[in-house]
């Protein structure tokens, strides 16, 4: 395998698989990225065996072949080569040669004979979308997965594609993050699955604002094939979280009696300066809702205490609620609206966060319970 690449497309390829490698591994395989030359077209493959990336660049490929090379020196090399084009000459003791102007570095490879198959997923159930639509979609839910092992099926987000509409879900128990788009696909077809965590994590970095996605799923594996404006395509393919997912409607109030329409960035710049008064034995702030007003204050007795007040449209019941500050700041955050609503039940119910779509968003957080 011969081959001559920019350094900012064997970059880009190398960034785009390098995370999932992991360093201590049983198997010295997975240590390396599988490279693969032909055409005019230079594949990169990384695996952990839960997760598989691809990513296809541009080269001009000389001698075609496949080899793989442990793939954290690799980069590292490449990384700091100071010129703009390489080349690189893969023999067949699978030693790769790297040669960039007056640089020249040899790498032990091994074979790509040892390198997992590259997974295949049958393409029945099919939806195409814009990767902006779904990098904000997986922004707004995807800071609500659960860590808890114990509840495995919380430990990813829910996918439900139905009645030409994508529904994403996330929840850890104490909070539930919402979020739904209406997408161009038949409205017969039905699908749901769970996509764990750090296939999420992946996705949202591998997503762009512009080019299409499309998601396959079928048995316990989903697919997503990311294409650029030259249909260079990137794809991972993720193992799913089996389990049934809890019906996550039960905890979505059925009712409000006060809704409230709050400036998101001033709410968020508020609690960001009153969470400095929490702490781990102490960690909430209050919301006291009274008329016209909001006040939210955080009090720790080894620390200190602050108080925020915001003028706000309220003419309800006056009421006192307590929250996690981080919980509450971190929709606020992903959220690109200037207006967010917030709906009240009582001080032992959950407060919902809404806004108006499209998409649909809601998020569910549990008070916390106050001496």
């Amino acid at each position: 395998m011969k081959f001559t690449v920019s350094k900012d497309q064997l970059m880009r390829g190398l960034q785009a698989v390098q995370n999932i490698v992991g360093s201590r591994t049983t198997l010295p395989v997975l240590s390396n990225v599988l490279c693969r030359a032909e055409g005019d077209r230079l594949q990169f493959v990384a695996t952990d065996l839960d997760m598989t990336i691809s990513c296809t660049v541009e080269a001009r490929i000389e001698r075609a072949g496949a080899s793989t090379v442990p793939v954290k020196k690799f980069f590292g090399i490449i990384r700091e080569l100071p010129v703009a084009e390489i080349d690189i000459d893969v023999n067949d003791r699978n030693v790769f040669s790297i040669q960039a102007a007056s640089s020249y570095y040899k790498i032990h490879g091994l074979p790509a004979e040892e390198f997992p198959p590259f997974p295949t997923i049958a393409e029945e159930k099919r939806v195409e979308l814009p990767q902006e639509k779904v990098v904000g979609m997986l922004r707004k839910t995807g800071y609500a997965t659960s860590s808890d092992e114990s509840r495995y099926v919380l430990n990813g987000i829910y996918f439900c594609v139905r009645d030409s509409k994508l529904l994403m879900v996330a929840t850890d128990g104490r909070r539930l993050a919402l979020v739904e788009e209406e997408i161009e696909v038949p409205a017969e077809v039905h699908h749901e699955f769970i996509v764990p965590s750090k296939a999420i994590g992946e996705l949202t970095r591998l997503l762009q604002s512009s080019g299409s996605l499309v998601i396959t799923a079928s048995g316990n594996q989903a697919s997503f094939k990311m294409q650029d404006e030259k249909n260079l395509p990137t794809i991972l393919i993720s193992k799913l979280i089996e389990g049934i997912y809890p019906n996550y409607r039960l905890v979505i109030p059925s009712e409000c009696k006060d809704r409230v329409s709050m400036a998101r960035e001033e709410l968020l710049q508020a609690l960001r300066r009153a969470e400095l008064m929490t702490s781990d034995k102490s960690n909430s702030v209050k919301l006291n809702f009274t008329r016209n007003n909001l006040s939210i204050t955080a009090n720790s007795p080894e620390i200190g205490e602050g108080r925020e007040s915001i003028a706000i449209n309220y003419s309800g019941q006056d009421l006192s609620i307590a929250f996690n500050p981080a919980f509450l700041m971190d929709p606020l955050k992903v959220l690109e609206q200037d207006e967010v609503f917030f709906e009240l039940v009582d001080e032992l119910s959950p407060g919902v966060v809404k806004i108006n779509g499209p998409p649909t968003f809601l998020y569910v957080l549990m008070p916390l319970r106050t001496v």
